[in-house]
Formats: structure tokens, C-alpha cells, sequence
């Protein structure tokens, strides 16, 4: 038997397919079956240990350059300078060690899911009811469920007596699903209009019910989720795919320099083989930036503090700088964009149509209906207990000040004719005095209108035309077609308890009102939308909700235009009739997907990607799990998630606010380009160093020794870099187009900025050098002392003003503020001063090998350091002279 069909056939057939009958397995039958289908729990999956993990951060191919960059200092230098190595394999450790502990609970999600499948049943075994632990349900039990208790298998009904089940964590409805064994299901059903079917981990809010199991453990509509969480394929993070890109671009340009270095070190200039070899692999090792991955961990790792204090919680670094890449936002409608919380916000009554906020009277027969025909209880902390839309009547009345525990004890309840799926009506008798008691009935407005003959005018009971009644279906229609669950309430006055028959008491009523309802849509998350459309993400709904309602909080929220008469909304059994690659073709259509399964979240999310569109998926329920885990970035509820979405997700919103997302795409785009900044600060400053010593090398000239470019890499390459890494976003951030995943760390200008400033920093030194040995101060060794330690101060000097032009590609210093950033300012004081101590403080000059330097020859080095500052500009002014800065 397909589990597929089993909400297609009779209960009697499914009791057969399962050799099972209404009294229950008996305990042998139990134990066949337990070793037949195993325990109702769900598996774990394999576990990576702590050093599975650990070896995994050194699979970056940046690491792995690293790495060997460490090994060959070691080799060149004949094993008695290891100082590099130490620094490269110190910060490929730390680097490792963090990104371990940041996705240290890697199987959080199948974990959360085990725990929340382990409720107690009820269930039929040898004849007799008996409460056991849910994990030990084989298929073929007899389970009873009741009103507060968690559904602990996949159940096909075989009873329900009004049945209502709240399945939002699976199907994503905030409405509990009224059961119903009449109505026959299609086979292409999805989950939430499969009404004879109960599912593990939903809730059960109303009535009562017996059930067969059919499923168990990872055959269940949780296990086949559980299963799609470990099968899920690791998306590569947009910054994971740049630093990989960077690494092979670094590579290649590290292996040409080391090559034709050799090459013109042996034939043209005819050094010995070996020791050409040697000098290339040492200018090789001086291009690489052994600092950039510690700094991007640092960068990262700041960024997830700044998000933290504004409520986003982010579980894995490279997720910061995914943000800032995102084109589309794909977010659960329910607990995610709306309330999850049924709430009044129409009240039609006393023929006038009104918004809940506006004044309504105590005695307003239709506020007393809605209160009284009602089982919503109240605990002691004042929470209310019960289904939500009885729960959301009683919350309108608090909050018009209409105390219902007083006016039961005025007007108490002697009577009742509970809800059930058939009437689709609720009745409750009050006594109002001895001979008079009153009749609140509520229910479905096409079931209840047939029962009414009067309504109320001015305080006067009329009968009621076919006029009224058409005036009321059309009014009822119009509430519906904005999405809002509508319930009608009517009454009577008896002079005694009527027989609680619904022919007797559900007849000859009084119209009172209708009451429309929805579960609205979160007050920020209209402004959040308007946002991200501004900084060009697109937002798309995806939900398990219905079509219409799906659609109207989407134009309610901006999703969709208001006046867009086009169809934009797309359903789940309209997707199963394409195949992949025909719903590829329309994906881009649709800006609200409805009435969808998680197999189908996962689908749209791909369909996205295979766009080229680096995506954003956010939910809370377990049905958004697998979504989470496959996007680009998963972003779960920290209040309203489960504990499964908040193990799949890459972040976690504190405060389930959507509008948090926008303020953390600002801050994930500030990441990249504070990321991109650093890179161009780096590389433009080894390219510099590298060019240096390649184009000495072709002059005959003796330039920098290796504990200078030490030095320099140590003081100047990391603070600034740091600073760079940590400076405030460039104003109009969130007004640019998304950069998407094809954008790298060298677009946007980055490439030609990188290699001009690299030229001219080398230039600039080479023209202090050169000054130095043209027109010198002193004679002999000194004057080649005063040269090198010119070079040397100048190279060091060059970088910190530089830094001031990696602050933007193309803004001038002037307008991003060259001093707003106090940690910048530091780290330019910081490093100068380590910089200038070599030369300036006694003892270190014969450390760093370098000579005191007058007033006019430190003039010469601030002059050409200062030279890089000017030109930049000057070139930046050019460019944005010729719109390249758009």
C-alpha cells in the first residue's frame, strides 16, 4: 500500500491493508511490527567528530596556498628563518578553530526534531486504552486524540467529533484544519486539504478523534523532512565562491611572477640556477597576503556582533557577507510576515461596518455573541486557552473592555450545543433572569443565514427580506475576497432552556453581525518590503496557506501592486503538474507561491538559483526546514521558530521581525565591500612590494631586505587592513542594485584599482630610491644605508596614506570622511609609529638594517608617500568624470 493513496480510500480498506481492526494490535503484533518498521523516532543521520570538522576548514584552497607558502619559507631560508611560517600557520589554526566553533551544532536541527517526536498516546492494544510513549507506535495502533495533545504518528481518521487540527508547522495555515471523513480527497491533495488525515507534531485544538497509524519514523511527513535535512545539498556562500576565485587568481599570478623571475634571473642576467630559484620562491611567498584570511574571519566575525545587538542572531560567519548579496528575500507567509495570531479586524454590527479598533458598546448583542458562544479559557497568568479564532473574539472583547469572566457570572452558561464539522454552528444558553435566557449561536454565514428570519433595527426586531439577506451574502463576500475568515453571529431570548436539538435551538434566530478575521500581517513588514524593492532584492511569499488569503496579505504588504490585475500567484498542485524544467521557464512570474509542500519550497528555492539569484529563505515552521538549509542563506524565527527551522538556518531573528533582515542585507553589504576594501588594500600593497624588488632586480639595484617586507606586511598591512575591515557603510548603500553571485572582490572597479595603485606605489618608491642615489647626502656604504632605509620608510609610509584611498573605489577621501573612523585613525597613528621607531628610536637600526635619515631626506619620503594620495584622486576624479562610478 502507497502512503501516497491512503487518505483516498475508506477507513475500511486502510484498516484491512493494515491487518489491523478498531479494538487494536494485540502486544505479540506490537513486537512483530517494532521489528518490522523499527522505532516511531527519527534517525540522527552521521555525525562528523570535532576533528572530521576541524580537517574540513583546511580544504580552502586560499588554506592550502597558505600552507605551503609556510613550508617553502621554511625551505628557502634554509630552516633559520621561520618567522613567516609561524605567523601563516598561527593564523590558519585560529582560523580553523573558529570556523569549528561557529557551526559546532551542525546537527541541531535532526536533533530538535527527535525531541519533538516523543509526546505520549493513547492507543488501543489487548482490548484496553493505555498511555505509552509515542516512539514505540507501530503502524496498524489504534490511537485516540483529544483537544491539547500533539498528534504522535501519521494517522488516517477513522472518527472525529469536531475535530480541529493546527498543522501551521507542516503546511505553514495559521487556521486549524476542521477534520472531516465525508468529504473525499484527490489524490493530488497536498497536506492541509488531506482533512482525514492526522499528521505527527501538529497540534490538536478542538474536539476529539480516533485514528489508525500509518506511518512511523522517517516514513512520516516529519521523517521525510528529517530525511531531505541530511540529503540536502551545502550551498557554497557567494563569499565562500569569491575567496576560492581569488585563491586561483592569486595562484596563477604568484606561479607567473616566480617563473619569469627565474627565467630572467638565469638567461638574462645569468644567475647561478639554484639561487634564482630560491629569490623566486621568496618573491612568491611576499605576494601572497597571509593576513587576508584572519582579517576576512575578524571582518566576519565583527559583523555578527553589530547584528547581534539589532536582534540577528548569525550562526555561521560567511552568512554576514551573503547577505549583502542578496537578490531574493523568500519568506514564509505565517509567523514570519504576519502574526501567526488570528486577530478581529472587521465588525460589522447594528448595520454598520466598522475596523476593530474603532468604539463598540458593552451591551452590543453581537460583542456578547461573539464572547459567549465561545470555549476560550482563561489561565490565572491571563493567557488565553483555545482555539484561535475563539481565541481572537475573546482578545477583541479585553480589549473594549468587555470582561467575559464577569458576565459569566451575571449571564451564566446553563447550557450548550458544541461545534461540530456538519452544522459548522456553535450554541451556548445563558440565564439572564429567571424567565429569561438568552440563545448565542456563531458559525459559517452560508450554514447560519439559512436559520435567521429577523434582525434588529433601531433597538426593534424585523423580519428579515430578501433584500437583507442578499445585502448580507454580499457584504460577507466582499470581506472574504480580502482575505478574512468570516464567522456570523445571531441570537434568541427563551422564556426557558430550549431542548438542545438544532432544530429546536438553532431556528428562528436573530441576526446580530459578522465578524471578519485574519491573521495580519506584521506592522514593520510593509515598510521592510518597500525597503528591500529600494535596494532592488525582490520579496516572494512562499506558503502553505490558501491562494486568496495568500494573495491579499501579499498586496496588503507590497509584494504584489494593489491595482496588479495580472496572476502572480503560483500553487503547489499548479507546480506539480510542471517538471522542473518547465516551472524554470515561469519562476520568474510569480512573486507569491501558495498552498505549497516543503519538497515544493525546496523546488522554488532552486528554480531561483538556477536563475543565477542568490537567495534568502526565512520560516519558522519544520515544513521551511529543508528550504533553510538549501537557500544561499537560511534565516529562521528566534520566538516563534521551531527548534528545527533554527538548526537549519544560517541566522536567527531574536525578534521575529522581517523588517531585521533589511537592517542585516545593509550590514552584510557593508561586510563585502569592507571585505572588497581590504583586498584592494592588500593586494595593491604585495603587488607594490613584489614590483619593487622584481623591477630592483632588473636595475642591479639592492632595494629591501626580507625583514623590511616582514615588517611592512606585520605593521602596515594588518592594522589598516583591520580598520578597513571595520569601517561604516558608504552612504546610498541600500540604495544600489544587489551585486548578485556573479559579482567577485575584483568588480566594481576593484581589479583596475588594484593594479594601477600597485604600479604606482612601486613607482613612487623606486623614485625616492632613485632620488637617494642621484643626489645623495653621504658618500660610499652610507649613501646605499640612506637609500635603502629611504625605500624602506617610503614603502611603509605609502601604504598608510593609501589607505586613506581604499575608503571608496571611487569617492573622494573628502566625501566618505578620511577621519569619521576612529579605529582607523588609530591604526594609521599605531603603524606610523611603529614604522617611523626603526629608523627614528637607536637601537632598532641595527635590527632592521637602516640609518637615520635627515630633515630633507624625510621630506623626500613624505613627499613621495603623500604623491600616492594626490594621484589617486586625481584619477578617481577622472573616472567619475566618465560615469564609471554608476
Amino acid at each position: 500500500m502507497s502512503e501516497k493513496k491512503i487518505y483516498t480510500q475508506t477507513p475500511d480498506d486502510v484498516l484491512a491493508s493494515l491487518a489491523t481492526t478498531k479494538k487494536g494490535l494485540t502486544s505479540s503484533e506490537v513486537e512483530t511490527r517494532l521489528t518490522q518498521y523499527g522505532k516511531n523516532e527519527l534517525d540522527a543521520g552521521a555525525k562528523k567528530t570535532l576533528l572530521v570538522k576541524f580537517l574540513e576548514q583546511f580544504k580552502d584552497l586560499m588554506i592550502i596556498i597558505l600552507i605551503v607558502a609556510a613550508i617553502l619559507s621554511v625551505v628557502t631560508s634554509g630552516g633559520e628563518d621561520i618567522s613567516d611560517a609561524i605567523i601563516i600557520l598561527a593564523v590558519v589554526i585560529i582560523n580553523a578553530i573558529f570556523g569549528v566553533y561557529q557551526e559546532g551544532k551542525a546537527e541541531a536541527a535532526i536533533e530538535a526534531l527527535k525531541s519533538m517526536s516523543t509526546p505520549l498516546a493513547r492507543v488501543r492494544r489487548d482490548g484496553h486504552v493505555e498511555e505509552i510513549s509515542s516512539d514505540l507506535l507501530v503502524p496498524g495502533d489504534i490511537v485516540s486524540l483529544e483537544a491539547g495533545d500533539v498528534v504522535p504518528a501519521d494517522m488516517r481518521l477513522l472518527e472525529v467529533n469536531s475535530l480541529k487540527i493546527e498543522e501551521a508547522a507542516l503546511t505553514g495555515e495559521s487556521v486549524p484544519v476542521e477534520k472531516d471523513l465525508a468529504v473525499a480527497v484527490a489524490e493530488d491533495a497536498g497536506i492541509g486539504d488531506r482533512v482525514n488525515m492526522a499528521y505527527q507534531n501538529s497540534n490538536v485544538t478542538y474536539g476529539r478523534g480516533l485514528g489508525v497509524v500509518v506511518a512511523t519514523g522517517m516514513k512520516t511527513e516529519v521523517g521525510k523532512i528529517a530525511s531531505m535535512l541530511q540529503n540536502a545539498e551545502e550551498t557554497d556562500t557567494p563569499l565562500k565562491q569569491n575567496l576560492n576565485s581569488l585563491s586561483k587568481i592569486l595562484t596563477y599570478a604568484i606561479l607567473l611572477i616566480a617563473a619569469v623571475t627565474f627565467v630572467i634571473g638565469v638567461f638574462l642576467q645569468g644567475h647561478p640556477p639554484l639561487e634564482e630559484l630560491m629569490t623566486s620562491v621568496a618573491l612568491a611567498v611576499a605576494a601572497i597576503p597571509e593576513g587576508l584570511p584572519a582579517i576576512v574571519t575578524i571582518v566576519l566575525a565583527l559583523g555578527t556582533q553589530v547584528l547581534s545587538k539589532k536582534n540577528a542572531i548569525v550562526r555561521k560567519l560567511p552568512a554576514v557577507e551573503t547577505l549583502g548579496s542578496t537578490e531574493i528575500i523568500a519568506s514564509d507567509k505565517t509567523g514570519t510576515l504576519t502574526m501567526n495570531q488570528m486577530t478581529v479586524e472587521k465588525v460589522y454590527t447594528n448595520g454598520q461596518l466598522q475596523d476593530a479598533t474603532d468604539d463598540i458598546a458593552l451591551d452590543d448583542i453581537t460583542l456578547q455573541v461573539m464572547n459567549f458562544a465561545n470555549d476560550t479559557k482563561i489561565s490565572k497568568e491571563g493567557k488565553l486557552v483555545g482555539d484561535p479564532t475563539e481565541t481572537a473574539l475573546v482578545q477583541y472583547g479585553i480589549d473594549h473592555n468587555f470582561d467575559i469572566r464577569q458576565n459569566l457570572k451575571t449571564q451564566p452558561r446553563v447550557a450548550e450545543l458544541p461545534f461540530d464539522s456538519d452544522r459548522k454552528l456553535m450554541s451556548t444558553v445563558h440565564k439572564i433572569s429567571e424567565e429569561k435566557y438568552l440563545i448565542a449561536v456563531k458559525g459559517a454565514p452560508d450554514q447560519l443565514l439559512k436559520r435567521i428570519t429577523k434582525k434588529l433595527v433601531n433597538g426593534q426586531v424585523v423580519e428579515m427580506t430578501q433584500a437583507d439577506r442578499d445585502e448580507i451574502l454580499a457584504l460577507n463576500k466582499s470581506l472574504a475576497k480580502q482575505a478574512l475568515r468570516v464567522l456570523m453571529m445571531a441570537y434568541k431570548y427563551d422564556h426557558q432552556v430550549p431542548a438542545l436539538e438544532t432544530e429546536t435551538l438553532e431556528q428562528d434566530l436573530i441576526f446580530a453581525g459578522l465578524i471578519g478575521m485574519i491573521d495580519p500581517e506584521r506592522k514593520e513588514a510593509a515598510e521592510a518590503v518597500r525597503v528591500a524593492k529600494e535596494a532592488g532584492i525582490r520579496p516572494i511569499m512562499i506558503t502553505g496557506d490558501h491562494q486568496d488569503t495568500a494573495e491579499a496579505i501579499a498586496k496588503r504588504l507590497g509584494i504584489i501592486d494593489e491595482g496588479d490585475t495580472e496572476d502572480h500567484v503560483f500553487t503547489g498542485a499548479e507546480l506539480n503538474e510542471l517538471s522542473d524544467e518547465e516551472f524554470q521557464r515561469v519562476v520568474s512570474q510569480y512573486s507569491v507561491y501558495a498552498r505549497v509542500s516543503p519538497e515544493h519550497k525546496v523546488r522554488i528555492v532552486k528554480a531561483w538559483q538556477n536563475e543565477g539569484k542568490v537567495v534568502a529563505m526565512t520560516g519558522d515552521g519544520v515544513n521551511d526546514a529543508p528550504a533553510l538549509k538549501t537557500a544561499d542563506i537560511g534565516i529562521g524565527m528566534g520566538i516563534t521558530g521551531t527548534e528545527v527551522s533554527k538548526g537549519a538556518s544560517d541566522m536567527v531573528l531574536a525578534d521575529d521581525n522581517f523588517a531585521t533582515i533589511i537592517v542585516a542585507v545593509e550590514e552584510g553589504r557593508k561586510v563585502f565591500s569592507n571585505i572588497q576594501k581590504t583586498i584592494q588594500y592588500l593586494l595593491s600593497a604585495n603587488t607594490a612590494e613584489v614590483l619593487t624588488i622584481f623591477l630592483a632586480t632588473l636595475f642591479g639595484w639592492d632595494v629591501l631586505e626580507p625583514v623590511h617586507l616582514l615588517w611592512i606586511n606585520l605593521v602596515t598591512d594588518t592594522f589598516p587592513a583591520i580598520a578597513l575591515g571595520v569601517e561604516p557603510a558608504e552612504p546610498g548603500v541600500m540604495t544600489h542594485k544587489p551585486r548578485g553571485r556573479k559579482a567577485s572582490f575584483f568588480s566594481g572597479g576593484v581589479l583596475f584599482a588594484t593594479i594601477y595603485q600597485g604600479l604606482l606605489q612601486a613607482a613612487l618608491v623606486l623614485g625616492v630610491y632613485g632620488i637617494a642615489i642621484k643626489w645623495p647626502v653621504h658618500t660610499g656604504a652610507a649613501m646605499h644605508a640612506d637609500a635603502l632605509t629611504m625605500a624602506f620608510a617610503t614603502l611603509g609610509l605609502i601604504q598608510l596614506f593609501h589607505a586613506f584611498n581604499a575608503k571608496s573605489v571611487y569617492q573622494s577621501i573628502l566625501t566618505v570622511g578620511p577621519f569619521r573612523s576612529k579605529t582607523f585613525n588609530w591604526s594609521i597613528v599605531v603603524s606610523g609609529v611603529l614604522m617611523a621607531a626603526t629608523i627614528v628610536v637607536p637601537g632598532f637600526n641595527s635590527i632592521f638594517h637602516v640609518a637615520h635619515l635627515d630633515g630633507y631626506q624625510w621630506a623626500i619620503v613624505f613627499a613621495g608617500s603623500f604623491a600616492m594620495i594626490i594621484i589617486v584622486e586625481i584619477v578617481k576624479a577622472i573616472q567619475r568624470a566618465m560615469g564609471l562610478d554608476k
